[in-house]
């Protein structure tokens, strides 16, 4: 066993740890351990009494710094590594990160004087300093936007976001819609003049023709839809086809009978529509004049009509039911009158909607948000507004008063009643 022990130093180790150390081992090792005590004081005497490390700035004064970094010699290229410096060193290395951005207390022996140093942020990588001023550039900037919009009386809305939910609005595509229904809606309207070409009717026949058929589509109580495309037709017909007087309530009748057929669940039957015209039409004479009229049109009877922009621009002035009676009021006098087949059918919209806005307002107002979606201006719609005006100073003046009397009762809000803004045309 000794053998053994003598072949291994670890074992040798232990046993002479386990027995202790003879006395000149201790003295030998107090001895050691004493002048390494006396070693460290010294150095930590040479840390405090020392200039501070280059990376430190003293909590000074700017003037007080300066010109104590001007009594510091400059360090030179080639330092050698002292005891000092490395100590100084290493006890950078061992603060962390926390440490460094707080002032640092040095541990000197007793009695000796504290010194506070604190470490410079100068040395932040310049990718920190490029993002700390972006955020603070797009702070600002947001402040900015936010003020303009407090300050903008008028914003721009969107007229679909309530509508985001609702799959029956389209909201994906309905502006697509209503570009495709500005570009097309040249193909549904007729020359402002066709009445030319007509040898047996003239434009008041026209007149009587309408103002009649919007008293027989109140009667039936047909959908607002059908009494729009009804007129189409009987333009987009009358302005290839040469029509005998007698025959024109006939043109009439039928395309009221095509329009039910395109927009209505329930059509009426042929026997009351030759009821209403006062027998004065077979059954059969409809029936032909329905087929000289769909072919006539080559069976296009999908176009935009002003009803299809009414219900947008509606939309987008956030009109109530007072507002949206008075505009469509204002629109069904323009259907009567031959003169106002010039202006496209989103334009007569736009333009019944400003005049009626302007009514009920007593003022001259049309929304940023408006003209945006009709994509016309105020004074765009000028010249069909007083026109408007001037039609409802006389709609309860001679013979033609299908309009005025439907819009006199209390299904209609009595929109009719309504007093015209009358300061449009003095401007």
């Amino acid at each position: 066993m000794a053998g053994s022990d003598e072949n291994n130093p670890g074992v040798i180790g232990a046993s002479r740890n386990q027995g202790g150390l003879h006395a000149g081992e201790r003295g030998k090792l107090v001895a050691a351990t004493g002048q390494n005590r006396r070693v460290l004081s010294t150095i930590n005497r040479n840390l405090i009494e020392g200039p501070p490390f280059p990376c430190a700035v003293s909590k000074r004064p700017l003037s007080e710094r300066n010109a104590v970094c001007d009594k510091i010699p400059p360090i030179p290229q080639h330092r050698p590594i002292t005891r000092k410096f490395a100590a100084q060193m290493a006890n950078k290395q061992q603060m962390e990160p926390e440490e460094i951005k707080k002032p640092i207390q040095s541990v000197p022996d007793s009695n000796e004087h504290c010194s506070i140093i604190d470490v410079d942020n100068s040395d932040v990588p310049m990718f920190v300093q490029h993002t700390e001023a972006m955020m603070e550039e797009i702070e600002r900037m947001q402040e900015v936007e936010m003020e303009d919009v407090d300050d903008d009386d008028d914003p721009l809305v969107d007229i679909d976001n309530c509508d985001k939910t609702n799959p029956l609005a389209v909201v994906e595509y309905i502006d697509d819609l209503y570009q495709f229904y500005k570009k097309a809606e040249c193909t549904g309207c007729v020359p402002p003049n066709y009445m030319e070409q007509q040898y047996d009717i003239n434009q008041r026949m026209r007149g009587i023709l309408i103002d009649w058929l919007i008293e027989v589509h109140y009667k039936f109580e047909l959908m607002e839809e059908t009494l729009y495309l009804t007129i189409n037709l009987i333009d987009r017909f009358l302005a290839v086809k040469q029509i005998a007087r007698k025959k024109l309530q006939l043109v009439g009748v039928t395309a009221m009978l095509l329009a039910c057929k395109y927009e209505e669940v329930s059509v009426p039957v042929i026997e009351d529509l030759v009821l209403i015209s006062d027998k004065a039409y077979s059954r059969q004479e409809v029936l032909d004049m329905e087929k000289l009229m769909i072919n006539t049109l080559q069976f296009n009877l999908s176009v935009p009509t002003p009803y299809v922009f009414m219900r947008r621009f509606l939309k987008a002035a956030q009109s109530n039911k007072k507002l949206e009676l008075l505009s469509f009021f204002m629109i069904e006098l323009c259907l009567v009158e031959y003169e106002m087949l010039k202006f496209p059918p989103s334009l007569l919209a736009a333009a019944a909607i400003f005049t009626a806005q302007c009514s009920l307002s007593g003022c001259k107002y049309w929304s940023k948000t408006s003209e945006w979606y009709t994509t016309y201006s105020e004074e765009q719609l000028m010249e069909c507004s007083r026109m408007m005006i001037r039609f409802h100073q006389k709609a309860g003046t001679g013979k033609l008063t299908g309009v005025q009397r439907k819009y006199s009762t209390s299904k209609y809000g009595y929109a009719a009643k309504t007093e015209a803004p009358t300061f449009l045309l003095e401007a």
